[in-house]
């Protein structure tokens, strides 16, 4: 296993395969808040072997690909988010709430009902499976408390940061019981960062910091602009909410660079932390070079040590093709292994 600077990550999902689940019956425009149950192919009564079927697949081309710290690809899950926020208590998933965007566009979201708690591990299983069947460093994610907050309607506080700070204490619960069953890194997803850098400067680091209270394997964060495939144009966007996070517990600040064309100078700010580069635009057809790949990150080094310094794709490959997603993690793993040889 390669220990040096530079190891390589992925951010989370992988592309599930169309015998397992179908995309279309996913929505084309936005990513499920609430439970899609539907949109598996496999009956209930198969569908966890399936599952593990389809995670073996998922491990097994991340670790051909040469990637050093690997996830399952949130293989088991409609979306990265909505599996564990409609098992609190206190969300009702059942009876949705339809809510509006910033957009103006219609959303079905779950609705916040009572004072939000963990009740029980909800990806323990999705850690002791990987564990068992992979020698590499595992990454499980989690959303993050104040996307989760950002995507359900509130009926219940009245003060917003109460509730993003009860999902904070009930993603902790369930980062203590991950770390317990042999992950080692955490990473909180948490994309509204961006959509609202006002509340975010307000309560993020706060309720990041709750969340990860305690934990002692590595932690991270992760920002982006959206999946590829559900977003326009991103050329031009910066972060309005970022090295914020420098003075949080997180190790690790993982960023979307490549597809958005990023300052890599707005790395800096990140300082002392762990940067999670991404080097793969998840929105182009074509594959990268390696040579590509080596510019990326050597952009970046001119602002992050080596060190301090963590190559992956921009966001979740998963409404990737699974062939072009394969394809671009070994140009990121030999993209990679050139600046490697540089230092």
């Amino acid at each position: 296993m390669y220990e040096g600077p530079l190891q390589s990550t992925v951010v989370g999902s992988y592309p599930q395969p169309d015998w397992l689940i179908d995309r279309e019956a996913l929505g084309s425009r936005s990513v499920p808040r609430v439970r899609a149950s539907h949109a598996w192919r496999i009956p209930e009564s198969h569908l966890q072997e399936a599952q593990d079927d389809a995670t073996l697949v998922a491990i097994r081309d991340m670790e051909r690909a040469g990637i050093d710290t690997i996830t399952d690809g949130e293989i088991r899950r409609e979306s990265y988010s909505n599996r564990f926020a409609t098992a609190l208590e206190g969300v009702d998933a059942e009876h949705p709430a339809t809510i509006e965007t910033r957009g103006g566009e219609a959303r079905t979201v779950p609705r916040i009902v009572a004072p939000v708690r963990w009740r029980e591990p909800v990806e323990v299983r999705d850690v002791q499976f990987l564990r068992a069947n992979t020698d590499h460093a595992i990454k499980i994610t989690l959303p993050g408390p104040f996307t989760m907050a950002q995507q359900a309607s509130n009926e219940a506080y009245d003060d917003f940061d109460e509730l993003v700070m009860d999902l904070a204490a009930a993603v902790n619960a369930e980062a203590r019981a991950l770390e317990a069953a042999g992950a080692d890194v955490i990473q909180l997803d948490e994309p509204w960062l961006r959509n609202d850098p006002e509340g975010a400067r307000r309560i993020a680091v706060a309720a990041v910091d709750r969340a990860l209270q305690g934990v002692t394997v590595i932690t991270g964060v992760h920002l982006c602009f959206g999946y590829a495939a559900l977003m326009g144009d991103k050329s031009g966007s910066r972060y309005e909410f970022l090295g914020e996070l420098s003075g949080s517990v997180a190790d690790q600040i993982s960023v979307e660079v490549a597809q958005p064309q990023l300052d890599p100078g707005q790395l800096a700010d990140l300082d002392p932390k762990i940067v999670v580069l991404g080097v793969l635009d998840l929105g182009a057809a074509h594959v990268e070079t390696p040579e590509e790949v080596a510019d990326r990150i050597r952009a970046a080094l001119a602002y992050v040590p080596a060190e301090r310094l963590v190559p992956a794709p921009d966001c979740g490959m998963k409404y990737l093709p699974r062939a072009r997603a394969f394809a671009k993690l070994q140009a990121l793993s030999a993209g990679t292994a050139r600046v490697r040889a540089e230092l």
